[in-house]
């Protein structure tokens, strides 16, 4: 299934924002296996992007590409995070980015805040400014109590808010999340949606991968689709919706004459004649729905309920993917 959604943000519909990560025909092979088979990527500075695809689809490896610890194949047509040529110049993309894996970069043997300090040392900071630096990121993250305390002892959502905060050490524009919340409970995963959020309203882009179709709902103003190697669709969460079919408006009435009328004057119109109700299909576009509700103020048709129901990401993963568990990739 190919997509033909056009590019749009949830953020207006002003100029184009500067690329923070682009990608022309990224390719990655192993042995026989192609893993990534020409990704175009465009993922504008200050939003959260997300890749989602079934097991084995290769996110886990654009994300190693794309953060200089794996290299992509020859043909690949060019690379650019943060306005630096990956290729070129991959010591400034590392300066750019932060990435924070599936697996947490956590040393529980040590506290939380020797972890801060160690990451302070590898970003080359001063003592002074190394600790100052770590301070202020373990009060940013709620971790000033557990700081003198062996990380061992913290909860998963603690480690999870440790590791994003020592990424934040080196101040990346960039941030790569592979599953960032995999494991958690639903509060720390909430948790970890504010902190998402606190660092786009920041100016920091996020390339998100998850597990969770939620999360990509709620978080991502693009979400892309991997599967086979390839982008299979990629747009806004309610672009991919309309791509699919099963969205319908349903029209619920008080009174039986009324819906009677209604059924009778409205064409390819499923019935519920227990609930009083109608249901019409539609996409669910602002357009489609302006008509409908013009048209039946003309024909004089007034339902008690109008609700609009649209296919979840679910409906969308399943029908691009034919896979129902879109869990991460082992590599």
């Amino acid at each position: 299934m190919a997509s033909s959604v056009m590019p749009t943000s949830r953020r207006g519909d002003g100029p184009q924002l500067p690329a923070a990560v682009s990608t022309v025909g990224l390719r990655k092979s192993y042995g026989d296996k192609t893993v990534l088979d020409g990704i175009d990527l465009r993922i504008p500075a200050g939003s959260v992007f997300a890749l989602l695809g079934p097991n084995g689809a290769g996110k886990t490896t654009a994300v190693k590409i794309l953060s200089t610890l794996v290299s992509a194949d020859p043909g690949t047509g060019g690379i650019h995070i943060g306005g630096h040529d990956l290729a070129a110049d991959p010591q400034a993309v590392r300066r750019a980015i932060g990435v924070t894996g599936q697996f947490s970069a956590v040393d529980g043997l040590i506290t939380g805040e020797e972890n801060m300090l160690l990451m302070a040392d590898l970003h080359h900071l001063s003592k002074r400014e190394g600790r100052r630096v770590a301070a202020e990121l373990l009060e940013r993250f709620d971790l000033v109590e557990a700081a003198k305390k062996p990380a061992s002892t913290y909860s998963g959502g603690m480690k999870r808010r440790l590791d994003i905060a020592m990424t934040l050490v080196g101040d990346p524009r960039i941030i790569f999340l592979d599953e960032p919340t995999t494991g958690l409970d639903p509060r720390s995963r909430h948790n970890m949606w504010g902190i998402i959020r606190e660092l786009v309203s920041g100016g920091v882009t996020v390339f998100l991968t998850t597990q969770y179709l939620d999360e990509a709902d709620e978080l991502a103003d693009r979400i892309a689709v991997l599967h086979d190697g390839k982008i299979a669709a990629e747009g806004t969460a309610e672009e991919l919706k309309r791509l699919v079919p099963g969205g319908h408006v349903r029209l619920r009435f008080a009174d039986p004459a009324a819906y009677q009328s209604a059924a009778s004057a409205l064409r390819e119109v499923a019935r519920d004649d227990e609930s009083l109700s109608l249901q019409i299909p539609s996409d669910g576009s602002q357009r489609e729905l302006r008509s409908l509700l013009d048209w039946l103020d003309a024909v004089g048709i007034e339902a008690d309920e109008f609700t609009v129901h649209t296919p979840d990401l679910d409906d969308v993963f399943f029908a691009l993917t034919g896979s129902t568990e879109p869990k991460e990739s082992v590599r």
